[in-house]
């Protein structure tokens, strides 16, 4: 992954962000116009642009810590970056370290609870339609009932 990810990177122009499949992951590489490139591998279902925020603050973050000297001519050995471990922690949940992510699953679950509450409304609507049309029927019934009734007293009379 290391040869793939600095042929990437050498390969990108100047300010390009881009994402390329290797295998079954994914090879995000943002490359700034100062020279600094970063590659973040992730699999298919991590979101993309979560990928572009944390390039973004990781390498806005080396290029403050880090003297732009030690680019060139440094390597992961010879250059001190700790940040890069707290990134990574961070960024293991993207829901927990990208706001718009957690918006996104919050209103991914309310709608799936707005889909069910719709649902159960429908059965319930069903149910009174039965229950009118029931009440509906009792209710003939009922009025045959009484004109029968009252045609069977009016032939007898009550002394």
């Amino acid at each position: 992954m290391t040869f793939t990810s600095q042929l990437i990177a050498e390969r990108s122009p100047l300010g390009s962000r881009a994402s390329v499949k290797e295998q079954e992951y994914l090879c995000h590489v943002y490359v700034r116009n100062d020279g600094l490139a970063g590659v973040v591998i992730a699999d298919n279902e991590y979101p993309q642009r979560v990928c572009f925020t944390l390039l973004d603050k990781v390498l806005d973050e080396f290029s403050r810590q880090v003297s732009k000297m030690d680019w060139p001519s440094g390597s992961p050995a010879t250059i001190s970056y700790s940040a890069l471990d707290g990134y990574l922690s961070k960024y293991q949940n993207p829901r927990d370290a990208d706001p718009m992510t957690r918006v996104q699953a919050e209103l991914d679950e309310t709608k799936i609870i707005l889909h069910n509450t719709m649902e159960s409304l429908l059965e319930r609507g069903e149910k009174l339609d039965d229950l009118v049309s029931k009440s509906e029927v009792l209710g003939a019934q009922s009025k045959a009932f009484y004109k029968t009734a009252r045609k069977q007293n009016s032939c007898c009379e009550i002394m």
